[in-house]
């Protein structure tokens, strides 16, 4: 007999599991009257004084804000204990299906072949080249993996070779805030030459003569606003201003046509762009105007011969159209239509190669590649015959060359890269790839099905599931959304939700209004006065999932990242009971605070999308009425994870810690509500490519934990 056998049934009650009580934020309640109306803000405290400083060194961060944050992550990580091992399985599995020493196909120019290859392990690409005749030696440009070493964060940017071949010039982020230092490296000798560029967006582009290249500087405000052209050995102060963008609601950017002959540089919001023209034959020339800035209109090009190939809205085009201009004339009032705009067909970009003019467009939610000969004005497209997939554009280098680079992937089908002979409509596998655990793509379905939106709009659903996975209600789902700034979601292959697909959850895209996932107009009708339309979508979303089988309310995890975390902040308080959790990263939910700050980087460059509630009583009604952060009501919520990046530029920290804050202050039950701050990222999360698997597995054990046991109530000790 057991001793314990002999010994009397306790009298007291058994002590039950519990969770951990949530740290409570101080209330320290901040008036401000606006439009006449008098708000008041309980948190704002989380918002360091000195944040511009944090996002260059963390360790800056008040005492108060740090010991607040470190609760919260302190608390997460007592409640996801139980899925300690779980987590640890996700990430064995999502690395296992990663190949660790996996390389780019090979682009050519000139004499070499340029490519990026990781070493087995390493989390950082090696930068490479190597000669493309024969079987020359591989030359190591640039190693992102020992730059790396020692940093608590490092995301290599932009890497780009001199004209002539000698000169690597690179960018890197080393504080997770995107402010990027650039230097360049004498590809002989190995070393980095003396000089050093800080405070830019990562972007470079060479003049022709290799002597000099062109950067977006940051401002103090961290915009991006002035572009200067830095002469190698010049001290950067010296540096060329070549163009100085005096409205801060303007971002500015450079990229190169593909010919190599001019540097664009674009000034832009989300509505409204204007481009300047730099020949790089001749880099010390002032840029030249193509079109002025006109409120609405659009517009970005490539070049070919003596002609401007335009990409734009002009004249009613809202799906977009291509027009010509010469290239010594380019006003709009000389634009002729070359491919003229055609509703439902939104053209998504364009690029010139040699004698040809192709362009990437989506209609009906589905992508092709059309090319047209620019002498016969013969047109041949590249489409597949599968419900949801995606379609991309290589460009490369080179200008003069009948291949065309393009990848191809579905949401169960690897990516697939191909080079498409231009001349022969031949179609070369290049690579396809590779799933190292094992992927059979035949053991999963793909599907599209439609929610009608509450308004009629049918709303497109990419599925994904294993096929022996039962369509009867009882699987759980994750649904995925965004719907802001014209962003369309593509239905290709990731490997990593196959951890919940392959533990019987149903994976699925909403592709709600805010995105041009059907055109121009699906974007205007999810965007400003018409922003609910993004919430009420994705809601019409889950419940048509519901509905056909392939989950049931309550089945439903919703995850969403920056403004897609506004999409959940926003359906968390729209219509709770509908989701067993919510997963929400680096959101955008304090939007109207945010919105009506204008010393924030992004803040006026943002009034297009989301109107101007500091000018428009209406704007600012209307972002009142759905900003997730002013909308907490007192009611149920269901489980929600919010993750943050300390060194965030975009989604500042002190929007989720404030929210997390509100809701455990409002809600009558429910939860648990978590919030998970990384101290040492940005907006991208941890930059290595394992690294950032945790993160990941945080969110995917938060869902599985949701949709199973669940998480104890808090409760008193008896």
């Amino acid at each position: 007999m057991h001793p314990d056998q002999d010994r009397p049934a306790p009298t007291r009650t058994p002590r039950r599991s519990r969770r951990p009580a949530p740290p409570k934020a101080a209330i320290l309640t901040k008036e401000t009257v606006v439009h006449g109306v008098t708000l008041r803000d309980d948190y704002d405290w989380l918002r360091a004084p000195n944040w511009k400083e944090v996002l260059r060194n963390p360790d800056l961060l008040p005492d108060e804000i740090r010991r607040h944050l470190e609760a919260e992550n302190a608390y997460c990580k007592a409640l996801m204990a139980p899925t300690r091992n779980l987590q640890h399985d996700i990430v064995k599995e999502m690395r296992g299906r990663i190949k660790e020493d996996d390389s780019s196909v090979p682009q050519p120019d000139g004499p070499f072949l340029y490519y990026s290859r990781y070493r087995k392990g390493a989390e950082h690409p090696l930068i490479c080249r190597r000669p493309r005749a024969g079987k020359g030696r591989e030359q190591v440009m640039l190693d992102a993996d020992a730059l790396a070493e020692g940093k608590d964060f490092f995301d290599l940017g932009d890497t780009a070779h001199s004209p002539d071949h000698r000169l690597l010039a690179w960018s890197a982020d080393e504080a997770g805030s995107e402010l990027h230092g650039i230097r360049v490296r004498d590809l002989e000798s190995g070393q980095d030459l003396p000089d050093l560029i800080g405070d830019t967006t990562g972007d470079i582009v060479w003049a022709s003569d290799s002597a000099s290249f062109f950067y977006v500087g940051l401002d103090a405000d961290h915009r991006p606003s002035r572009v200067l052209r830095h002469r190698l050995g010049q001290p950067p102060a010296q540096d060329e201003l070549m163009h100085d963008e005096a409205d801060a609601g303007m971002f500015v950017d450079i990229d190169r046509t593909q010919s190599g002959r001019f540097l664009l540089i674009t000034i832009s919001d989300h509505e409204t762009s204007e481009t300047r023209v730099v020949d790089l034959d001749d880099p010390q020339g002032a840029p030249r105007l193509v079109a002025p800035r006109q409120v609405g209109r659009q517009y970005g090009l490539d070049h070919h011969g003596e002609t401007f190939l335009i990409l734009t809205n002009a004249e009613g085009a809202e799906d977009f159209k291509i027009v010509s201009a010469p290239l010594a004339d380019p006003d709009p009032a000389g634009w002729r239509d070359l491919v003229p705009h055609r509703a439902g067909r939104l053209i998504i970009s364009h690029l010139c190669l040699r004698g040809r003019l192709i362009r990437l467009e989506r209609e009906d939610g589905l992508p092709r590649i059309v090319i047209r000969d620019l002498t016969s004005g013969d047109e041949s497209s590249i489409a597949f015959e599968e419900e949801a997939y995606g379609l991309g554009m290589d460009p490369g280098y080179e200008f003069d060359t009948d291949v065309l680079r393009f990848i191809y992937a579905s949401m169960a089908r690897p990516a697939e890269t191909y080079d498409y002979d231009l001349s022969t409509g031949e179609r070369r596998l290049l690579k396809r790839q590779e799933v190292p655990s094992g992927h059979d793509p035949a053991a999963y379905k793909v599907r599209r099905i439609f929610a009608t939106a509450k308004d009629g709009e049918r709303v497109p659903i990419s599925i994904l599931h294993r096929a022996d996975t039962p369509l009867d209600g009882s699987a759980p789902c994750l649904l995925y959304g965004y719907g802001s700034y014209g962003s369309a979601m593509s239905a290709s292959f990731r490997t990593r939700p196959l951890s919940l697909v392959d533990r019987g959850f149903v994976y699925a895209i909403a592709h709600v209004r805010g995105g041009t996932d059907k055109g121009w107009r699906w974007y205007l009708d999810g965007k400003r006065e018409n922003k609910r339309n993004s919430f009420t979508d994705f809601i019409a979303a889950a419940e048509a999932l519901a509905e056909a089988g392939f989950t049931r309310r309550g089945r439903i995890v919703a995850e969403g990242g920056s403004a897609g975390g506004m999409l959940m902040g926003a359906v968390a308080n729209m219509a709770p009971e509908l989701f067993a959790g919510i997963v929400a990263e680096v959101p955008f939910v304090d939007v109207l605070n945010t919105i009506l700050d204008d010393t924030l980087p992004l803040t006026p460059p943002e009034w297009p999308e989301w109107g101007d509630p500091i000018r428009d009583v209406k704007a600012f009604e209307t972002i009142r009425g759905y900003s997730p952060y002013d909308n907490v009501t007192a009611q149920d919520y269901p489980p929600i994870l919010a993750m943050g990046g300390l060194t965030d530029p975009r989604v500042t920290y002190w929007e989720p810690a404030k929210w997390v804050a509100r809701l455990r202050a409002t809600m009558t039950g429910g939860g648990p509500v978590m919030l998970h701050t990384n101290m040492e990222a940005g907006h991208g999360g941890a930059a290595g490519r394992f690294d950032s698997l945790k993160d990941t597995a945080l969110a995917y054990a938060f869902a599985l934990q949701a949709v199973g046991a669940g998480w104890p109530e808090a409760r008193a000790e008896v």
